[in-house]
């Protein structure tokens, strides 16, 4: 009897691909409470200001204070990227202007005009880390999954530390690892295999997502160069705001055809697979459509638990 397809083991339509409306409900909601917890520094650093600020009865005097320079340099507008180009005389010239145009107008709430305009800068850094949460999201959520499976087998892991960069056996207590984790790598029998997200594959050009590889993390700076290291590869999308649904298809399906292109021509052939958060009706037809006729190989809709549970069981049987 013929192995099912593994895309079969939890899809048996394209139907089953497409995100119900809980499921982005859940998901904004899900964005609303990382946005709130990415936040809660930034708040934190402005009551601090508002106390600090407070010890001067003038703005001038604010310029005195040394250890509130780079807080009044964000409050001019100044972003920390940008803060980085500039020489100290434009930074000073920059505080000048804040406390000469903004902060001495207000009078006596001069110190609430600095809170809320050091919060305005941070709600833009804030904005911007926000655009890329969804993919860490999604990251997270399969990275739970792979440890999961790798835990219920009796299957040792380290895992690469996404700050450090270095290579961390398992713990007993593993919680919000997920939170920092970059790479995983485990060893079944003879089979060594790797897993690093958000990759730049050399001979590619690219970045891909997902790369599964058949080596130890030791072995990985060679092993990125040689396309027949490559066990799988696949494309993550954690957005989940149906209006960009179709886009982010578009752009994981020009980069998975890339890899069967550039592969191809070695002779290679790869596992390609696709998670997606938000798959609408048209969409996940043309998901099932390659599922079929073999362009792609596995698939999963992020927001199933199921689903997301069945190919990284996959993932880690490869």
């Amino acid at each position: 009897m013929a192995k099912p397809k593994p895309y079969r083991l939890h899809l048996s339509s394209s139907d089953d691909l497409v995100t119900s409306y809980e499921a982005i409900r859940a998901g904004f909601v899900a964005l609303a409470l990382e946005k709130n917890r990415r936040a809660t520094p930034f708040v934190e650093q402005a009551r601090a200001l508002k106390v600090a600020a407070s010890t001067v009865a003038n703005p001038a005097d604010l310029i005195k204070i040394e250890e509130l320079q780079r807080a009044l340099l964000t409050a001019a507008g100044v972003s920390d990227k940008a803060a980085r180009h500039l020489q100290l005389e434009d930074k000073t010239a920059a505080i000048l202007g804040l406390i000469e145009n903004f902060l001495a107008p207000a009078g006596t709430d001069f110190v609430e005009e600095l809170v809320f305009r050091f919060l305005l800068t941070r709600g833009d850094t804030l904005g911007g880390s926000m655009r890329n949460v969804g993919g860490l999201l999604a990251q997270r959520k399969l990275t739970r999954a792979l440890i999961s499976t790798l835990a219920l087998a009796g299957t040792p892991y380290r895992w690469l530390h996404s700050i450090s960069n270095s290579w961390a056996m398992m713990a007993s207590d593993d919680t919000d690892i997920e939170l920092h984790l970059r790479g995983l790598c485990w060893t079944k029998g003879r089979r060594q295999r790797t897993v690093i997200y958000n990759l730049t594959v050399p001979f590619l050009k690219n970045n891909v997502d997902v790369c599964l590889f058949s080596c130890s993390p030791e072995e990985l700076q060679t092993s990125c160069r040689a396309p027949a290291s490559y066990v799988a590869l696949g494309e993550l999308k954690g957005g989940i705001d149906p209006a960009g649904a179709d886009e982010h298809w578009k752009t994981a399906r020009t980069a998975l055809i890339r890899i069967q292109t550039v592969f191809g021509q070695s002779s290679l052939k790869p596992h390609t697979f696709f998670i997606g958060a938000a798959i609408a009706k048209k969409m996940a037809s043309e998901i099932w459509f390659q599922l079929e006729d073999g362009t792609l190989e596995n698939a999963a809709n992020l927001t199933v638990e199921s689903q997301v549970a069945s190919i990284s069981r996959w993932l880690c049987s490869l």
